[in-house]
């Protein structure tokens, strides 16, 4: 536990930098999140990533750098999202799902992932950490008969898969949210004329010197 008491001062360095307002429960639910993910990957493997320092700054303040543009998104839908339902694809670990729960209180979010076990740590995850408003779904996403306002993805698939295999998941007049490193030129190419992108948002991710932005799409009105 020693090791995530020393992540302590730069978590919230981190949040800081990126402007967030976080209770001190919800830090401390990011740091019991990160304990939680690194003790059941000992045995499941939901992250290649293992060092506590290495998993604050790729995966933590990566996630948490989406929450911003989130929160502006579910403000712009009408105070602050309070219902909104959030789909998080191919979630593994649970990042960022896990994340955008613990940040977004008022945000509905299910996170699904073909791999029973990373679904069943998402279950865990909601218990431990006391999040109501997080589900862990064992599905392949094109079987999901539900509908949600964003449907979000980080380091997942292609822009066109991704848009794909989720369609079927995008209420009227929803989202996709792709967290992606390098503006990804190729894959917007290769998006079929059924999807539009609306904006590019750039992430500068604490600690992290990598590029990193946000693909904001939706159906195209036809």
């Amino acid at each position: 536990m020693s090791a995530m008491n020393d992540l302590q001062s730069p978590l919230r360095q981190g949040v800081d930098a990126l402007g967030l307002d976080l209770t001190e429960a919800q830090l401390s639910q990011l740091l019991d999140f990160l304990a939680l993910l690194q003790k059941w990957n000992k045995v499941y493997n939901l992250t290649a990533v293992r060092d506590p320092q290495e998993m604050l700054t790729h995966h933590l303040l990566d996630s948490l750098a989406a929450v911003g543009p989130l929160r502006r998104h579910a403000a712009a839908l009408g105070g602050a999202g309070p219902g909104l339902r959030l789909l998080d694809v191919g979630s593994g670990g649970g990042l960022p799902g896990v994340v955008f729960a613990i940040c977004c209180p008022g945000v509905d979010v299910s996170c699904v992932d073909t791999v029973a076990k990373k679904a069943a740590f998402i279950q865990q995850a909601a218990v431990a950490l006391r999040l109501p408003n997080l589900h862990g779904l064992h599905a392949r996403v094109e079987n999901l008969q539900q509908c949600f306002d964003v449907v979000s993805c980080r380091a997942f698939a292609s822009l066109p898969d991704f848009t794909a295999w989720s369609g079927q998941a995008l209420d009227d007049g929803a989202v996709w949210l792709a967290m992606k490193g390098k503006h990804p030129s190729e894959e917007i190419a290769a998006l079929p004329s059924t999807v539009d992108v609306f904006h590019v948002e750039p992430l500068q991710v604490p600690g992290l010197d990598a590029e990193r932005c946000i693909i904001w799409m939706r159906k195209s009105a036809r």
